[in-house]
């Protein structure tokens, strides 16, 4: 018999975690755990792709540090809008010693007005922010990637979702409820509430990865033309 798989947790500013870090460089657990997984949803368009890709929400850094040397011909932006994770960020560039891994970027989801330091991207990089942000972060997300992405550029959001109003396992029910108690603005997204923003974005549906811990890649591709 399967047994559920132990809720998730989740971590808002991961400077309070209590750690010291080694030149500003914060350790996030779930990074060990789901870089990997999360690299081969995403490889088959990243490896061979070109352009600059965007991470917004990258909290510790660590993945745009894993992810820039497996894409090398791709210059990879991160972002976040906390001062303590916009040093680990920093931290993470400068010992992994990368020419196509830009400093981080002060980017605030929660302005419909975001932007970033350049032109049109390859693709938008999101992990682990939609439950933790109020509804407004989604929607601008979308409505970003619909302004920023070149026609075919792609938008991955890493996390756990529910499908059709359902959550996918009790696990991811019972951190729903935890994310809410704690504000009722956050909470697991519904696919289908995101498809729906996407498609008012010029996004196409997503293409949906399933995920160790009952998480989900989606992946977003702006049309190629627009109305």
């Amino acid at each position: 018999m399967n047994t559920p798989a132990a809720m998730p947790q989740f971590v808002v500013d991961f400077g309070s975690l209590g750690q010291a870090p080694e030149e500003g460089r914060l350790d996030a657990p779930a990074f060990h755990r789901n870089h990997d997984a999360i690299w081969g949803a995403i490889a088959e368009f990243l490896a061979t792709a070109h352009g600059d890709v965007l991470e917004v929400g990258s909290g510790t850094g660590q993945h745009a540090a894993e992810f820039a040397p497996r894409a090398p011909q791709l210059t990879w932006w991160p972002s976040d809008v906390l001062p303590s994770h916009l040093a680990s960020i920093e931290g993470w560039r400068r010992k992994a010693g990368l020419a196509n891994l830009r400093e981080p970027q002060r980017i605030d989801l929660a302005d419909p007005a975001w932007t970033w330091r350049g032109d049109t991207l390859t693709a938008i990089l999101c992990i682990n922010t939609l439950h933790i942000s109020p509804w407004r972060v989604s929607q601008n997300l979308m409505a970003g990637a619909g302004r920023l992405l070149r026609p075919g550029g792609r938008l991955f959001i890493y996390g756990p979702f529910k499908r059709g109003g359902a959550h996918t396992a009790p696990s991811n029910a019972a951190f729903d409820a935890t994310l809410r108690a704690e504000n009722p603005g956050w909470g697991v997204r519904d696919v289908d509430d995101l498809s729906a923003l996407a498609q008012a974005a010029g996004l196409t549906p997503p293409d949906i990865s399933a995920m160790p811990a009952n998480n989900l890649v989606l992946a977003f591709t702006r049309a190629e033309s627009q109305n």
